[in-house]
């Protein structure tokens, strides 16, 4: 079911989108990352200390991950100092398929071959134009639709029902 509400978000991926967006750390890369999915329209919903609490990680990047595995927000973008945190947490919850993305051309893997829909960042290695590059293809690349990439979706998916939380 969750294939299906990503498909069909996957067909209007310039539509204005409500984006959960969360960190442990505020920063500059935050700051625009922010600013730059304003620009586009879409809308945010903050958690950790972009929300303005004192969070870590691992509270504020499953928060994130809970808001758009439930449908209330369409994708996340997530930060933590490497990233790594953030995309272990956010993997855990059911139905998120995070991805930590150093280039465009992982954003554009992750979109098309795997469904992802929590984009994750590290707060270190991160440079505006990195951040940019990435999320530029992040939103321009659509979910992959051939036989191979369904069949590997569908195997990922039979993998989270099969957890069992």
């Amino acid at each position: 079911m969750r294939l299906m509400r990503c498909v069909v978000h996957a067909r209007n991926r310039h539509d204005p989108m409500m984006i959960a967006v969360s960190s442990d750390e505020a920063t500059t890369l935050t700051d625009y990352v922010l600013s730059y999915l304003r620009a586009r329209g879409h809308s945010v919903s903050l958690f950790g200390v972009l929300a303005g609490r004192d969070s870590e990680w691992v509270d504020s990047s499953s928060e994130a991950a809970e808001s758009v595995a439930s449908g209330t927000c369409r994708e996340g973008v997530l930060f933590c100092w490497t990233g790594t945190g953030a995309c272990i947490a956010a993997n855990k919850v059911r139905g998120i398929r995070a991805a930590l993305c150093t280039s465009a051309r992982q954003a554009e893997g992750a979109r098309k071959w795997d469904h992802a829909n929590v984009l994750v960042m590290g707060l270190e290695e991160t440079s505006i134009p990195k951040a940019k590059a990435v999320l530029d293809a992040w939103f321009s690349t659509s979910f992959g639709n051939t036989d191979f990439e369904k069949r590997n979706i569908l195997k990922l998916d039979e993998l989270d029902r099969a957890r069992g939380d």
